[in-house]
């Protein structure tokens, strides 16, 4: 074995599902020459599956290595910050741990390679101090890559915050257009300190020795081909870019048992149902949709009369626990009843990949999170496109002009609102309509090449291989008497 490889992933759940897989992928096909350690920050985002999941994966993995960093306290109130500002500073905090980490990992092994999230941009002085290469690694896909990595311009040419900028049209180079007050939480506000930040960070991606990216070529060509022509950053040399997905995390570690053993029954559900009849809605692990809008949802699941599996979380304004989702109470008067026959509703949570993976699925309403996109790709099921957050807006406009993979939903300028005849409309477009049918071919024709992209020869291996051939050339670090001389300065 020839050295370890760092990852230090963001404590938000996605994040650290797409940080594993990646380990266990380099494992798997270059294990003989590299241990794998995560690194895990402790007191902001802790929550009860991350945990869940770090036991399960230590106990089918035992071949990763976890290490959790000194925990670390930030305040949201003092001063008030939102709470992508409060994440930022605290990632940031952690600086002291990361290091001390990196000089303890050095004591026993060579630290070959740190990879770090987007968000821990933070690291890569202390890794280039320490002489450690520094990779970036994207849990999104290349085109949203090739917008982070041309934001650091919109934000020079803007004067006002993009969530007062109503009806204007933000243009990238190469890429569909969005709306101002669509761009991603932090950049709303220009008084946010999260603002600051995310132009740190896509300043920073720059700055690294190489981007990896949770893609495949054959599903983003023109967002592989318009980062590598260098128009997304004009003014300086972008790092090379490696697509080495889709990574998609195993479910069965993901949710409690509890969870697991009330949420079978859809499984069995689908297979009572004809091929490719079934509508299946999830919004992610973060998605809780308003009342008004879960009930006006029903209204638009019943008008469009088809079949559908429905995973319902309590909605935004409520502070319950997992398991205790009051259906009645949520849906129109007599809903359940009356679409019993062709419907269900499950509460909280459902085994989405093996949900997918069923011959009833016939399309996946989803939020456009990065990690279901890449499911329903792995599997071959067409997508109606309806964003919540984060750069999910993104993603929607990529799917839907470039890819080619998704039906849209109009949603109501302000608060994306999605009416029951939108829903209605989008359902029967996607399963009734020519383009529907063109959309689900072009899906199960990806689906294959996703998996040719992860096979012996396919195009992610042979990235993933030559990084690996390029790691096991690198120099040596700091040996760690270098490293405690290097902090002996610093104090």
């Amino acid at each position: 074995m020839e050295g370890t490889i760092v990852l230090y992933t963001f404590p938000e759940i996605g994040h650290v599902i797409s940080t594993v897989e990646l380990g266990k992928l380099i494992l798997h096909r270059h294990g003989h020459q590299f241990a794998i350690t995560v690194l895990l920050t402790i007191g902001f985002g802790d929550s009860p599956s991350i945990t869940s999941y770090i036991d399960t994966i230590s106990r089918s993995h035992p071949s990763i290595s976890f290490r959790r960093l000194p925990p670390v306290s930030v305040d949201p109130a003092n001063p008030p910050r939102s709470h992508e500002a409060v994440a930022f500073d605290f990632i940031r905090k952690n600086s002291d741990g990361l290091l001390q980490s990196l000089l303890d990992i050095s004591t026993a092994s060579t630290v070959k390679v740190l990879i770090i999230d987007f968000f821990g941009t933070s690291a890569v002085p202390i890794a280039k101090a320490l002489n450690i290469p520094t990779y970036y690694f994207l849990t999104s896909g290349a085109s949203a890559l090739a917008a982070f990595l041309y934001l650091p311009r919109l934000f020079e040419r803007s004067t006002k915050s993009f969530k007062d900028q109503a009806g204007v049209v933000l243009d990238f180079p190469g890429l569909p257009s969005l709306k101002a007050t669509q761009m991603p939480e932090p950049t709303l506000d220009r008084d946010d300190p999260a603002y600051g930040e995310l132009c740190y960070f896509c300043d920073h991606l720059t700055k690294g020795d190489g981007i990896l990216v949770n893609t495949f070529e054959a599903l983003e060509p023109k967002a592989v081909e318009l980062i590598a022509s260098g128009v997304c950053v004009p003014d300086a040399p972008t790092p090379p870019v490696y697509c080495i997905g889709p990574l998609i995390g195993d479910e069965s570690s993901r949710a409690s048992d509890s969870i697991v053993s009330g949420q079978q029954d859809c499984l069995s559900w689908l297979e009572k149902q004809p091929m490719k009849s079934v509508v299946f809605l999830c919004f992610g692990s973060r998605g809780r949709l308003s009342a008004e809008q879960i009930k006006e949802l029903a209204v638009g699941l019943e008008k469009g009369g088809h079949r559908f599996l429905w995973v319902v979380k309590n909605p935004s304004s409520h502070d319950g626990g997992i398991g205790d989702v009051d259906l009645e109470a949520l849906m129109p008067e007599g809903f359940l009843e009356r679409t019993k026959e062709r419907g269900m509703v499950v509460r909280s949570w459902a085994p989405q990949v093996a949900v997918l993976r069923k011959e009833a699925l016939g399309g996946f309403v989803t939020h456009c999170g990065w990690n279901s996109v890449l499911e329903a790709v792995a599997a071959g099921v067409a997508l109606v496109a309806w964003p919540l957050y984060a750069e999910q807006h993104m993603n929607r406009n990529f799917l839907v002009q470039h890819m080619e993979m998704a039906i849209g939903v109009e949603q109501r300028d302000g608060d994306g609102f999605v009416s029951g005849d939108e829903v209605a409309r989008a359902v029967r477009e996607l399963m009734e309509s020519e383009r529907g049918r063109e959309l689900r071919e072009k899906s199960w024709a990806m689906r294959e090449k996703a998996a040719e992209a992860l096979g012996d020869s396919g195009s992610s291996t042979t990235t993933l291989a030559e990084l690996a051939r390029a790691w096991s050339r690198l120099p040596k670090p700091m040996n760690s008497i270098q490293c405690k001389l290097w902090v002996s300065a610093l104090v």
